[in-house]
């Protein structure tokens, strides 16, 4: 969850210097995939194993959406090398986090 919340502190920070053509279309979108993201990690966080499983699994979803858009925003080159680089890498670190809660939960099945 914290690391989430890194990454989207980080992507907030960007958004500020977005070209304004994008800001408003592609920048909202990854900002609106950023907080859904963190919205179903909240919801995963005190849902029951069941419940906990399927949530996390539309956060990866969200996660490889949100890996697209922020892909196709370097490529328009909205964001440089270097922030892209470093906001992939914190988004990284969210998806081992994903894959290793969605691991756990199938090893208590």
């Amino acid at each position: 969850m914290n690391k989430s919340a890194v990454a989207y502190k980080l992507w907030h920070e960007y958004l500020i210097h977005f070209p304004r053509l994008e800001k408003y279309t592609l920048g909202q979108k990854i900002d609106n995939l950023f907080c859904d993201l963190i919205e179903l990690l909240l919801q995963a966080s005190y849902a029951n194993s069941q419940q906990k499983y399927i949530i996390i699994s539309k956060a990866g979803i969200r996660l490889d959406a949100l890996k697209y858009f922020l892909k196709m925003s370097w490529e328009l080159k909205s964001i440089d090398n270097k922030k892209y680089t470093t906001l992939s890498s914190s988004i990284n670190e969210v998806g081992k986090m994903l894959g290793g809660w969605k691991k756990q939960i199938q090893n208590l099945s």
